[in-house]
């Protein structure tokens, strides 16, 4: 074809005026394009080797220290004063850097020790032979002794008044080089002094405090000589559990309540040998005991109020003397029992602490939500935070066994209290104002930490697909704020059969099994409890259950005639005379297994089933 360049044709398309020829002519060959490209690259990587080569030039000839020193100064000289951000980020670098940098010497050491200080808003001065670092702030101070090496010699805290005491744990933090913890230390200082007033009024808080932390030791100490308790007891039954004294910045704790796999070593299942000295402080449940400013005034002591040094009876329950203005002064302060963690409380709980003290726990009353989705949301956090496993939002969740696939819906709907759901609030902290309002605050947080573990035993982050064969199916269901049923298939009869717990204290939980009168036996009330209180563990009690049933099956021969005897009549419609007509439900349905105290009355613990057809597994 003949080229047609720069022709236009009549009646031709775009296309057809721009021929082979034309494209020829009017734009570059991918060839020529090719060539254009690598010749552009080439420049570019020329330039840039020019101009690397004339700073290697300018800037590698030898050059004074006087001349750069110049140089320096002028530069810091043109530089403009830096916003609040910059400085900031200046000094965030320069905390890192000072991170990074290995400590092993003295200058090294003060100058970590002194950036330390300035990150938790405290001031430090070195002493004429740089071998003591001083943190300090108005009410306490820290003194750090060194050896002209760098090597840690002692720790010494004083608050304000006091004479400068030896910290064993800060001497611990600064041999390991434990900086972080050593921090943290400094930032619970800090904390504890965050309280209104001007110094004066701080120091008398701090007296309180103190006058405090005297009669809870004492009241252990009292438990301890009534009743001869070890480390595990103490914790689950002493009037203030076990009380570890504050040290340096942290606060004298309260362990209260810890559940059967707390006492168990994580990976190897050994029994842990727990003694005074070597429980953690972060096992099970535990308080700190602290004092905050309020908005309202409260009469505090200033001295210790136990009187004697002997329990008045078997329970180490100590004397206290009459409060008087001699001993308490009025503050705008509250003594407060901190959680770890915020915790589940049910509102009938946080009433009854607010009764037990004559101090409401929040002062403003917080947004009530149902317990069970409070409980499912710590120990879903609890177990490895992150974000919550998709299956959630319709409370259903897995528990895989030895032998046995559980699903569990907990029925946070079921209406118990004046037709609503049992409903609850997070609580992180509870006010107080005497030493002998702790014991029945610690009894109230136990009972809840025992109902909270319990149902908490279901909560599991394991995924387990529906269709699974042999999948069992479980409903939780809350009865009163210390009860709930557990709701299964018969193990033998196709019926539903139900076992209501109810929490009565720390470990003991009562037990009753409910089930047609024509169903077969599976397991007794007492066994039931026993398993229970064991673990604490509701898929391990219905393991338990049905492999006992299992067990009562094989030895009864009976069983069987029982069972084929139910299925012939249920298939003819003709249900068993006085068997219970319920459905497995799902939704918010009320009283689903058909019991007394269902719908929001007494638990079913004792006693008949009230014309139900129901018998007791006793």
């Amino acid at each position: 074809m003949a080229a047609v360049s720069g022709v236009s044709m009549p009646g031709c398309s775009p296309a057809r005026e721009l021929g082979p020829g034309a494209q020829s002519a009017g734009a570059p060959t991918p060839g020529d394009r090719s060539k254009m490209e690598e010749s552009t690259e080439s420049e570019k990587q020329s330039r840039v080797s020019a101009l690397l080569d004339r700073l290697h030039a300018k800037h590698c000839a030898a050059r004074p220290w006087q001349e750069t020193s110049k140089v320096v100064r002028q530069a810091m000289e043109k530089r403009g004063v830096p916003n609040a951000g910059g400085h900031q980020l200046l000094l965030t670098c320069l905390e890192t850097l000072q991170r990074a940098l290995k400590v092993s010497s003295l200058p090294a050491m003060t100058d970590r020790l002194e950036s330390i200080a300035r990150q938790n808003g405290l001031g430090s001065h070195l002493s004429p032979s740089a071998t003591e670092c001083y943190i300090t702030s108005d009410m306490f101070y820290v003194e750090v002794q060194l050896d002209t090496g760098g090597q840690l010699v002692d720790v010494k805290v004083a608050h304000h008044g006091e004479n400068p005491a030896s910290c064993p744990e800060l001497v611990q933090h600064l041999r390991d080089r434990n900086f972080e913890e050593f921090s943290k230390h400094l930032k619970g200082l800090v904390n504890l002094y965050k309280l209104p007033g001007d110094n004066k009024l701080k120091t008398k808080m701090y007296l309180a405090l103190q006058s405090l932390e005297l009669d809870l030791t004492k009241m252990m100490h009292m438990f301890r000589l009534a009743t001869n308790a070890n480390t595990v007891e103490t914790i689950l039954h002493g009037s203030v559990g076990l009380l570890t004294s504050r040290s340096g910045g942290h606060l004298v704790t309260l362990q209260c309540y810890v559940s059967p796999y707390d006492v168990f070593e994580e990976g190897t299942g050994a029994l842990l040998n727990l003694t005074d000295s070597n429980v953690p402080r972060s096992l099970g449940v535990s308080v700190s005991v602290t004092i905050e400013g309020t908005s309202s005034v409260y009469k505090l002591p200033i001295a210790p109020l136990i009187t004697g040094s002997h329990p008045v009876d078997n329970k180490g329950t100590p004397s206290f003397s009459s409060v008087t203005n001699s001993n308490c002064v009025d503050l705008p302060a509250c003594f407060f029992l901190k959680l770890q963690q915020p915790m589940p409380f049910s509102l009938s709980f946080i009433h009854r602490m607010g009764n037990a003290t004559g101090i409401p726990v929040f002062e403003m009353a917080p947004a009530m939500v149902p317990l069970y989705e409070l409980i499912t949301q710590s120990q879903l956090q609890e177990e490895g935070g992150g974000t919550l496993p998709p299956h959630t939002h319709n409370m259903r969740f897995y528990a895989s066994l030895p032998g046995q696939q559980h699903c569990y819906f907990l029925n946070r709907d079921a209406p118990v209290q004046e037709g609503r759901c049992l409903q609850g609030a997070l609580v992180a902290k509870i006010p107080f104002r005497h030493p002998a309002q702790v014991p029945a605050l610690l009894d109230i947080i136990r009972h809840q930490a025992a109902y909270n573990t319990l149902i908490g035993s279901c909560v599991k982050r394991t995924l387990i697909k529906e269709d699974t064969p042999g999948l069992l199916q479980f409903e939780v269901c809350p009865l009163t704020d210390s009860s709930f049923s557990v709701s299964f298939q018969h193990p033998v009869n196709e019926s539903l059969v139900c076992v209501v717990m109810e929490v009565l204290e720390t470990r003991q939980v009562s037990c009753k099994l409910y089930k047609g009168l024509s169903d077969a036996l599976i397991c007794t009330d007492d066994f039931i409890t026993k398993v229970v209180q064991r673990c604490m563990s509701i898929p391990v009690t219905m393991r338990a259950i049905r492999r006992k049933a299992e067990t009562i099956q094989a030895d009864t021969p009976a069983l069987s005639l029982i069972a084929e005897t139910v299925e012939d009549m249920v298939k003819k419609n003709l249900p068993p005379a006085g068997s219970p007509g319920y459905g497995m439900g799902t939704g918010g349905g009320g009283n689903l297994m058909g019991i007394p105290g269902g719908g929001g009355g007494s638990t079913p613990t004792g006693g008949g089933s009230s014309g139900m057809g129901m018998a007791g597994g006793g």
